[in-house]
């Protein structure tokens, strides 16, 4: 993938996807929804990939959608339904597609994370924040209500909270929004690169197929009722314990020395 709008740099198992459009605050433009999408899609059949860190050039990590393409919009001769309503469909087809990925998805938070950009941080499988960051779904105080956003920040942390930031447009910090649940952790700005690597290289260090069948049982039995998510899980514990290399990692323990997998 070569873009100048999305950055990807790969260090071992670990790729980073950098949003690279410092000038409006890596704002989800048309063209960075596309180009995110195909990458998260080429990313998703890279076995060599084992985890994924997604950053923001700049001061910001992301501003939302981009609201001069936006007002650009209302210019066709249906005054914009069209194109707002696909606009919104392909943004959420973006935040599905990371849900999907088989690799984790770790966001780096710096600046700034709003609206849409929010809603990135709260779709990711882990973040981590620069503790000067700032966190909000503030479309309300242009009249704009983020019901998209909506989605992953009330799957995130409490309603009350969550509604309370849709309707004040208010933004919290990192230090709360840590203790909210929406990431994993606050850093010092210093060590954001660091921190965030180092998590994605501890993740990308386990057995792959493990963790790419636990991310999706993950997700899948969030939707169920306790007993049917039960039962779906024990299938899944069932067949990961048939993997040769699980064998292995099982030995490995009791006999308590490093695994040797084949297929890691």
């Amino acid at each position: 993938m070569t873009s100048e709008i999305l950055l990807r740099k790969d260090i071992g198992d670990v790729t980073i996807l950098t949003l690279n459009r410092p000038n409006s605050l890596n704002a989800l433009s048309d063209d960075m929804l596309a180009t995110l999408h195909s990458a998260l899609d080429e990313i998703a059949e890279t076995e060599t990939c084992r985890a994924v860190i997604l950053k923001g050039a700049g001061n910001a990590f992301c501003a939302g959608h981009d609201l001069k393409e936006m007002t650009a919009g209302r210019a066709n001769s249906d005054g914009g339904a069209a194109y707002f309503a696909d606009l919104f469909t392909r943004c959420g087809a973006v935040m599905q597609r990371i849900l999907t990925l088989p690799q984790p998805v770790i966001a780096q938070a710096h600046g700034i994370a709003t609206a849409a950009g929010c809603q990135l941080v709260a779709t990711c499988d882990m973040a981590i924040a620069a503790d000067t960051c700032r966190f909000g779904v503030n479309g309300v105080n242009i009249g704009l209500f983020c019901s998209t956003p909506m989605v992953a920040l009330s799957r995130n942390i409490g309603r009350k909270k969550t509604f309370e930031m849709l309707t004040t447009g208010q933004f919290i910090l990192a230090s709360e929004a840590e203790g909210l649940g929406l990431i994993n952790r606050a850093v010092p700005d210093e060590h954001l690169n660091k921190e965030t690597l180092e998590l994605a290289q501890t993740v990308a260090g386990k057995l792959g197929k493990a963790v790419r069948i636990g991310k999706q049982a993950f997700y899948e039995q969030l939707q169920m009722p306790i007993i049917e998510a039960y039962s779906y899980t024990g299938e899944v514990m069932a067949a990961n314990m048939m993997y040769k290399d699980t064998e292995e990692g099982i030995a490995a323990f009791l006999e308590k020395r490093d695994p040797t997998w084949q297929n890691p």
